[in-house]
């Protein structure tokens, strides 16, 4: 249990740098997508060969697989929108509202009842959020578009929980890419119809980032992720993720002088949303411990 918590704050420290590429990389959010899961999906075709795993022999299966990374595509999609709408700081804060979406969406998709802890905790994080959204509000469409992918974020880690019970992380980390490489890359030639004005090709520097991107915060993060989710719950998984805004927004103070803009609100809600994270996290191994307890 406690490895499994190690990758996944390891997992969440990697995705705090997601954002900060998000700035840096020129290219429109559509192309950014498109050229990460392309390149992590190469990235991982030669680590299944190393690892010598075999490919799914079923279609239905590895197209099963491959919805999951539809989802995390359209995810990536809204938040990079976010991002390039608003700022690092506004795209990454919106990710905190996976563990809201994941409390109500979860118990529906798995017909479960409804856990009124995580409603409750989600419900600290959402108060969390309108606290530091509060410091301005010239974002209202980086918000949306941020709001629209949590909810991506949620559907895709309730669907990929199941999915890492029967196969390897990074068999289902490689269909994912795959999945969402093929289905992106059919609908780019009408959007660059439409939009003839974008830019297709990478520069040297984007091309530089994009392989950062799709190596370590792509198949390194959400092989963790995959990992991560074999011994946690998807519900606390997520929580744990609105770490990674931290991370983040510290980087953006940092090299994108964004600090400047926050007010006293703002630090309010981060602590909020720490707190939820926090009381999640004891709830949920003091809940372990008590499972393991052995029986003398």
């Amino acid at each position: 249990m406690k490895k499994s918590y190690l990758i996944l704050h390891t997992a969440v420290l990697l995705a705090g740098f997601t954002g900060v590429f998000g700035k840096l990389i020129s290219l429109n959010e559509i192309t950014l997508v498109w050229y990460r899961v392309l390149f992590a999906s190469i990235i991982l075709f030669f680590i299944l060969k190393i690892y010598k795993l075999e490919m799914l022999k079923s279609f239905s299966e590895a197209i099963k697989i491959s919805k999951a990374g539809v989802l995390i595509t359209i995810h990536w999609i809204f938040f990079y929108a976010s991002i390039k709408y608003s700022n690092i700081s506004i795209g990454v804060v919106c990710y905190c509202l996976t563990s809201f979406f994941t409390a109500f969406f979860e118990p529906i998709l798995n017909k479960k009842r409804f856990n009124l802890v995580q409603v409750l905790l989600s419900m600290l994080t959402l108060l969390g959020i309108s606290l530091i959204f509060h410091f301005d509000s010239s974002y209202q469409l980086g918000i949306l578009l941020g709001v629209i992918s949590s909810a991506f974020a949620a559907l895709y880690t309730i669907y990929n929980e199941r999915l890492v019970q029967f196969h390897d992380s990074k068999l289902i980390n490689f269909y994912q890419m795959l999945g969402g490489t093929l289905v992106l890359g059919l609908i780019l030639p009408f959007y660059f119809y439409n939009f003839p004005e974008q830019t297709f090709i990478p520069s040297l520097t984007d091309t530089f980032y994009l392989l950062i991107l799709a190596s370590c915060c792509t198949v390194a993060l959400y092989v963790m992720f995959a990992e991560s989710l074999k011994k946690i719950p998807a519900f606390t998984l997520n929580l744990t993720f609105n770490l990674e805004p931290i991370y983040s927004i510290i980087l953006a103070f940092l090299f994108f002088n964004e600090g400047q803009s926050v007010n006293f609100s703002f630090y309010i809600g981060i602590s909020l949303v720490m707190i939820s994270v926090l009381l999640q996290s004891i709830i949920s191994v003091r809940k372990k411990s008590t499972v393991e307890q052995p029986i003398y």
